[in-house]
């Protein structure tokens, strides 16, 4: 069956980098569009970014744009969400998703603090 990992969260101050990675299987990951979530505390789930398959065309919701870089790898199936310049908004448990499906990975928790 479908199946998405998330890993790479935790904590980190304002101003510093994380990646997470979110590797698929089950699927044909190469030609799936995939996309990033997130879910700040007390606030609904809340698109971050996604990436084509094949052409790798990429979007981001605005708060993020210049400050994350989605990318993908389809010989390892796994999707990437480089972030940089983090900050305390960007706090939440980020999934990724296969577009198109119900199907979430477990989620990350990413906590932006000093």
């Amino acid at each position: 069956q479908v199946q998405l990992v998330e890993s790479g969260g935790g904590l980190v101050q304002p101003g510093g980098s994380m990646t997470l990675s979110c590797a698929g299987s089950g699927f044909d990951f190469r030609a799936s569009m995939m996309r990033w979530y997130r879910q700040p505390p007390t606030k609904a789930r809340e698109f971050v970014a996604d990436i084509t398959g094949y052409a790798g065309v990429t979007d981001y919701r605005d708060s993020v744009k210049g400050r994350f870089t989605i990318s993908r790898d389809d010989d390892t199936s796994t999707t990437y969400l480089e972030m940089r310049d983090l900050k305390p908004e960007d706090t939440a448990v980020y999934y990724c998703n296969v577009v198109g499906t119900a199907v979430f990975g477990q989620g990350t928790q990413v906590t932006v603090s000093s």
